[in-house]
């Protein structure tokens, strides 16, 4: 009697969790959150109000944008590393992820090893952007004033580690510019005090000051891509006047290391399929932004080659955060 109980408790555990993998509704069944790692405002925040709405469309389910700012975007980071791996929490992530790495001393996870990529969404240059009120209309007059002037210009950055402070670094260290960094939460806030004069100049990710700088509040002196951006034709390069010089921003989606394959290949399809839609092409361009399609496997080869990069930079600049 005994073993006949036992095996009926077996079977009905079997049947059990066949009745349940049968009947489990495939991904996505609930909405999702798309975590951005800093405050409204900014360029990550931009894109993912963007792409949240497109994926919406394609998933059938709403692709909600969640604002988790603080840390350099670590805060942001390690609850996406920390959130059940089931798919259903998303990182947009962006340059900072890959030089946080370096910069920081004693982050609690590795993100190369404790999140999966998704899909890449982005490329977009980053742009040297000043107050209206500095006496300089040129790199090279901006460099002149620099080194005249040492201790006379803040540069503002998104926040420590993210790509708009690192361009500024790799600036400082390629022409002995003495500026002091001060670090926000976020492009948003960076971008107030600088309309403001409280900072002089910033080397911020395109789409958060395309806007400002085409109502003329602040002003453009370079961008930082090899060449000269279609939606800004006007503005020179960097490399112009400082040979060599080059840093662009990557942005993509990864998620909790361990979700389902099935979700990660759901949500790849829909970016994909978002990155030839001519709708979102043209407001991708109008933030001077390149798509950067493919697999997750594609994308994360892209992350691990920006870490690389951006250890370089980091160790040749000395910054450091701890």
């Amino acid at each position: 009697m005994l073993n006949i109980s036992r095996y009926a408790a077996l079977l009905f555990g079997c049947l059990s969790l066949f009745s349940s993998v049968a009947h489990a509704a495939p991904y996505p069944d609930k909405p999702i959150r798309l975590v951005v790692p800093y405050p409204p405002g900014g360029t990550t925040d931009v894109l993912a109000r963007i792409v949240s709405q497109g994926l919406t469309e394609k998933l059938g389910v709403a692709v909600i944008v969640e604002n988790k700012p603080g840390g350099g975007n670590n805060i942001g980071t390690e609850y996406v590393i920390k959130s059940p791996p089931d798919g259903y929490t998303l990182l947009l992530t962006n340059p900072a992820n890959g030089i946080n790495a370096t910069l920081y001393k004693n982050l609690p996870f590795n993100f190369l090893n404790d999140t999966a990529p998704v899909a890449g969404i982005v490329r977009t240059p980053n742009v040297m952007v000043i107050t209206n009120g500095m006496p300089v209309k040129t790199v090279a007059e901006f460099i002149e004033y620099c080194k005249a002037n040492p201790t006379k210009v803040n540069m503002a950055s998104s926040g420590s580690g993210t790509s708009v402070h690192l361009s500024g670094e790799l600036f400082k260290s390629m022409t002995g510019c003495k500026m002091t960094h001060i670090p926000y939460k976020g492009a948003g806030p960076a971008l107030n005090d600088l309309l403001g004069g409280q900072v002089q100049v910033i080397f911020d990710n395109l789409p958060s000051s395309a806007g400002f700088i085409k109502d003329g509040r602040i002003r453009a002196l370079g961008v930082t891509s090899v060449a000269i951006e279609p939606s800004l034709p006007n503005i020179p390069t960097i490399a112009e006047t400082v040979p060599g010089y080059e840093a662009t921003a990557w942005f993509g989606l990864v998620t909790t290391k361990g979700a389902p394959r099935e979700a990660i290949d759901k949500v790849n399809a829909a970016m994909n399929q978002l990155l030839v839609d001519p709708k979102m092409l043209k407001r991708l361009a109008d933030l001077g932004g390149v798509p950067i399609p493919g697999t997750p496997e594609d994308f994360g080869k892209i992350i691990a080659s920006e870490t690389q990069k951006w250890e370089k930079v980091v160790k040749s600049s000395g910054a450091t955060v701890d």
